[in-house]
């Protein structure tokens, strides 16, 4: 198993799809869990969608885990302030323990925290069945400029290659006797060693990778060419005009009930 950043090198469903297509179906689930008055959206998408896509791809317990660890304080703590302290005349309490829950509270909690598990879930299964190079080189090839295409890809990367520069930073300093672990305060005092060798490294990466872009002749005119196609046979085509479609149907669905209503 290779990782580059959140993307996950295993041969799965979504992995053979073109990129572009699963952008197509992120935009339709994150539009669709906004675009559904039914309560609970979310969830329903996530286990209807979300969960099967992902362990048909091979990495349905990584996904679950990055998205419960990254989500879950959120989501707790949502229910705990909405479900106190939530302003609504509706006098309805509902008991947990010693602790008494407005209806309301609850219910705007539920639904906020469903949609939240799309709106991080579908571009968290989308990184980490495509991989940056991917996901950028089929962008640029539909028309997006070379420019921001490399932005994207420079951000897609750079996150992870600092998170891991950082831990090998610390670990560096650790073996030097600085104390990063311990109470709070010890732990802002370690922070401040690291800053400066981080900021240095992101520097000459940033040089680094300017040379080699130049060295590539990026800013030259005229067409480029790409070392890998990325397939895109008609029936994804169809696939993506058909998912823009049902977003589409679902907008005019709405649009036409909230002027009904």
């Amino acid at each position: 198993m290779h990782r580059t950043g959140l993307f996950i090198d295993r041969a799965g469903f979504l992995q053979r799809r073109n990129p572009l297509t699963k952008g197509t179906g992120v935009v339709l689930l994150v539009g669709a869990t906004f675009l559904l008055p039914a309560p609970l959206t979310g969830i329903a998408l996530l286990i209807g969608t979300l969960l099967p896509l992902a362990f048909a791809s091979a990495v349905g317990w990584r996904f679950l885990e990055i998205l419960l660890k990254t989500l879950l304080p959120v989501l707790i703590s949502l229910v705990l302030v909405q479900g106190l302290f939530f302003p609504s005349p509706d006098p309805t309490t509902v008991a947990v323990g010693p602790l008494l829950f407005r209806r309301a509270g609850l219910e705007f909690a539920l639904n906020t925290g469903s949609r939240l598990l799309i709106v991080a879930g579908a571009p968290l299964l989308l990184f980490q069945t495509t991989h940056p190079g991917m996901l950028v080189q089929a962008l640029t090839q539909s028309g997006m400029p070379r420019s921001v295409g490399y932005i994207l890809l420079v951000a897609l990367q750079l996150i992870p290659a600092i998170s891991e520069r950082a831990v090998g930073v610390a670990e560096a300093q650790r073996a030097r006797g600085l104390e990063t672990e311990g109470s709070v305060l010890q732990r802002i005092r370690g922070v401040v060693p690291l800053v400066s060798p981080l900021i240095v490294g992101a520097l000459i990466e940033a040089e680094e990778r300017a040379m080699a872009i130049e060295s590539r002749a990026f800013n030259a005119p005229g067409p480029k060419t790409w070392i890998r196609d990325i397939p895109d046979p008609p029936v994804e085509r169809i696939a993506r005009m058909v998912l823009l479609g049902m977003l589409a149907a679902l907008v005019v669905w709405r649009v036409v009930a909230a002027i009904a209503g």
